[in-house]
């Protein structure tokens, strides 16, 4: 497993909201991301509770036109702000993402859920969410779930929302997902999982 913890945080504090819903996008540096994030030409890449979409945005140059970028959120207002961009290889659904995700079986490369988890209140929620992510994952595919550091902090959620990069993978394991590594991002982190 690679553990990276060198990464400080050069961008703006706290998550923040703008025209287009909330975002988690600009508290660290994309670039770090997208790096351990990989993604190749002609993926697909899923994003989870999309929010704001900015993800999905970078996601799509590394994607390119042969890939497929997928945004869902429960927000009708969000995807219709992400589809005014009119990207064409962006496609969105409306989706509560606490349960049945509409993708075939082995169908994504690459899924993201950043800073989304701990805003599920119900561990149920949360392992029908892990479990359809297993079902929707190709093989070679990974999940990357980017969320907010288990430490008291004069912003974001409290501290009895916020998961720690332990307990995520503890809940994982049990998911038959296995860490492949771990960025620290500075208010967040992000923890990379492959499906066994």
């Amino acid at each position: 497993m690679k553990v990276n913890f060198s990464c400080k945080n050069k961008h703006s504090m706290g998550d923040r909201k703008h025209s287009n819903g909330p975002s988690s996008f600009f508290m660290q540096n994309p670039e770090i991301i997208f790096k351990e994030l990989d993604i190749k030409k002609g993926n697909v890449f899923l994003d989870i509770g999309c929010g704001a979409g900015d993800y999905s945005f970078y996601a799509s140059k590394f994607v390119g036109e042969s890939g497929i970028v997928y945004a869902i959120d429960r927000s009708e207002e969000i995807i219709k702000n992400i589809n005014s961009k009119k990207i064409k290889n962006i496609k969105t659904k409306i989706t509560d993402i606490t349960e049945y995700l509409p993708f075939e079986d082995k169908s994504i490369d690459i899924c993201l859920l950043s800073t989304v988890l701990h805003a599920i209140p119900s561990n149920v929620q949360k392992n029908k969410i892990f479990f359809e992510i297993n079902r929707i994952l190709k093989d070679s595919g990974y999940l990357a779930i980017i969320e907010c550091k288990k430490e008291e902090m004069h912003f974001g959620p409290p501290m009895n929302m916020r998961i720690s990069a332990k307990e995520l993978e503890s809940m994982l394991n049990k998911y038959g997902f296995e860490q492949v590594s771990l960025i620290d991002l500075g208010y967040n982190y992000m923890i990379k999982f492959s499906a066994r």
